[in-house]
């Protein structure tokens, strides 16, 4: 088994969320859980195409097991215990499949699905797969601390600081109230991504910029 680093986010001085991915070769397995963190798993790359896209959610004390009979590669998020939790919503589930859940609409034309959240039992944070268009949304901010981690595409990351280049399998963090911008670079083609953010809510809970009526513009890093 490979633990990757590269998007690892894990830790964060003052978050209490943290990504890592891991790559199981054939015949591999692992045991995921943890007796105080909530766990979120996502099968983001399987040998059978049924598996690719496969999230299962734990609580404390609970715990799973899996075994790559052809290879597979999993993002596996943990949420510590010192968050605001959120009302129930709706009942547990404990397996669900991205793409069975109906797109929303958030920042920029973007749409996002909810794997995770206050709706199917995950009360401290939520885990959603967003899809970006070609282009970028205005500046804007939220009150979640949140990571990205980029499934599929190119693009960059803004912020008042400076640019980051994005690629599969790269990460970043997004602090509340961090004025930002997510740009898809690519002509033509989705830049998808995976989200984890506390406390849990909806991903559409953007505010915008005081200058956001002023036109867009982000220069080209030299």
């Amino acid at each position: 088994m490979r633990v990757s680093a590269e998007g690892n986010q894990s830790p964060i001085p003052g978050s209490a969320l943290s990504i890592e991915t891991l790559s199981l070769l054939p015949g591999e397995d692992v045991e995921c859980g943890s007796d105080v963190d909530d766990t979120m798993l996502l099968v983001f790359l399987g040998a059978a195409e049924h598996l690719t896209g496969h999230a299962s959610l734990l609580l404390p004390g609970e715990r799973t097991g899996w075994k790559a009979g052809g290879g597979m590669a999993l993002l596996r998020a943990t949420i510590a215990p010192d968050v605001d939790r959120h009302a129930a919503l709706g009942p547990r589930e404990r397996t669900v499949t991205v793409g069975q859940a109906d797109a929303e609409s958030a920042t920029g034309k973007r749409t996002f699905e909810v794997v995770f959240g206050p709706h199917n039992g995950s009360l401290r944070a939520t885990l959603f797969v967003g899809h970006v268009p070609p282009g970028a949304a205005p500046w804007h901010f939220h009150l979640y601390d949140e990571i990205v981690w980029i499934w599929r595409g190119e693009g960059r990351f803004h912020t008042r600081e400076g640019t980051e280049s994005l690629a599969p399998g790269s990460a970043f963090r997004i602090r509340p109230r961090e004025l930002h911008v997510v740009e898809n670079t690519s002509p033509t083609d989705e830049l998808v991504v995976v989200g984890l953010f506390t406390p849990a809510g909806s991903p559409s809970a953007a505010y915008l910029a005081e200058d956001t009526d002023v036109p867009y513009v982000i220069e080209a890093p030299s």
